[in-house]
C-alpha cells in the first residue's frame, strides 16, 4: 500500500479513535494547489519579457545567434549552480533528458526564426495553439475542453482574427515551435520525475546548447564576443530560460500537463504587456477582449484545479 508523500518536517500525525479520520483543511488544499500555478505564472512574466529583450538583440545578433547564446548562458549557470550528478542513472532517464533538450533547442530556434519574419504578438499566438491541443487530448474532464475553447478563441483575436496576410514561413515556424512546446511540457515533467531538483534541467539546456552553438556560431560569427551582446544574451537567458524554465519543471511536479498547458494560453497576454512597457506597444480593443479570455480560460483552469484537489484531499 502506499502513501502520500508529506515533507520531512511535518509534525507528528495526531492519534485517532478507530474508524476516525483527521478533517481536511479547506484553506490548506488551496494553498497547496495554487502553488504550483503561482510557480507558472512567475514563469511566464519572465520568458515573455525576456523575449522582448531578444526581439531588440536580434538586430545585433541574429536570430539563430541569440538562441545559441541563450542556450549557452543558460547552460552553464545551471550547471554551475545545480552540479548534476552523472552517474547512476539508468539509459531511460538520458534519453529522457537528450529528448527534453532537444525539444528545448527546437522550441526555441523555431520561435526566434518565427518573429524574424512576423509580428510578436501572432507568433506567439501561434505558438500556444500547440499547448492548447495539448490540453485537449491529455484532459479527461469536459470542463477543461470549455477552458481550452475560450482560451483558443481569445488567441485567435489577439491575431487580429486570422493570420492569411503572415508570411507563410513565419506561420509555419511559430506552429512548429507550437509542437515543440507541446513536447517540451510532457518530457518537463517526465524529466522532472527522473532527476532531483533541478539537474534534469541543467542537462538538457547542456544538450539543447551543444546542438545549436554550431548555428549561432555560422549566422553571427564574431558579433557574439561584442560585450553589448554578450551582457543582453546573458539577461535574455536568465530571463528568458534559467528562471521560467527552472519554475515550470517544480511547477509540472505537482500540476496535471492538462492544467499546465491551458494556463499556457496566458502567454499572448504577458507577451502583449511586455511589449506594451518594453516595445511600447499598444493594445487595440479587440487585443484587450482577447486578453479577458485566455485569463478568464485560465482562471478557469485554476478553479477546476483548486476544486479537484478539495476533493481528493478527504479521500487520502
Amino acid at each position: 500500500m502506499t502513501t502520500p508523500e508529506a515533507p520531512s518536517t511535518a509534525p507528528a500525525t495526531p492519534t485517532t479513535t478507530a474508524g476516525s479520520t483527521p478533517a481536511a483543511d479547506p484553506a490548506l488544499s488551496r494553498r497547496a494547489a495554487l502553488g504550483p500555478v503561482g510557480l507558472v505564472l512567475a514563469g511566464g512574466v519572465s520568458v515573455q519579457f525576456g523575449g522582448a529583450l531578444a526581439v531588440k538583440l536580434m538586430s545585433r545578433a541574429g536570430a539563430l545567434g541569440v538562441v545559441s547564446m541563450r542556450l549557452l548562458v543558460a547552460a552553464v549557470i545551471l550547471l554551475l549552480v545545480c552540479r548534476p550528478r552523472l552517474r547512476g542513472h539508468s539509459r531511460t532517464d538520458w534519453g529522457t533528458v537528450v529528448v527534453f533538450g532537444i525539444a528545448m533547442a527546437a522550441m526555441n530556434g523555431l520561435f526566434y526564426q518565427s518573429v524574424d519574419r512576423i509580428p510578436l504578438g501572432p507568433a506567439v499566438t501561434l505558438e500556444v495553439l500547440g499547448p492548447l491541443a495539448l490540453s485537449v487530448l491529455a484532459s479527461r474532464r469536459a470542463i477543461n475542453l470549455v477552458w481550452a475553447g475560450l482560451a483558443l478563441t481569445g488567441v485567435f483575436l489577439l491575431g487580429g482574427g486570422g493570420f492569411s496576410g503572415l508570411d507563410p514561413l513565419g506561420v509555419a515556424f511559430a506552429l512548429g515551435a507550437g509542437a515543440m512546446w507541446a513536447a517540451y511540457i510532457i518530457f518537463s515533467a517526465r524529466t522532472g520525475r527522473r532527476f532531483p531538483q533541478a539537474d534534469g534541467l541543467a542537462l538538457a539546456m547542456a544538450v539543447g546548447a551543444v546542438l545549436f552553438l554550431p548555428l549561432g556560431i555560422a549566422e553571427s560569427g564574431t558579433r557574439l564576443l561584442d560585450p553589448v551582446t554578450i551582457g543582453l544574451g546573458a539577461a535574455v537567458a536568465v530571463l528568458s530560460s534559467v528562471l521560467p524554465y527552472t519554475l515550470e519543471l517544480l511547477a509540472l511536479r505537482r500540476l496535471p500537463a492538462s492544467t499546465f498547458a491551458i494556463m499556457m494560453s496566458l502567454e499572448p497576454a504577458i507577451a502583449a504587456t511586455a511589449g506594451f512597457l518594453i516595445l511600447h506597444q499598444s493594445l487595440a480593443a479587440t487585443e484587450a477582449t482577447a486578453i479577458a479570455l485566455v485569463i478568464a480560460a485560465s482562471m478557469g483552469a485554476v478553479r477546476t484545479q483548486v476544486g479537484r484537489r478539495r476533493r481528493v484531499a478527504p479521500e487520502a
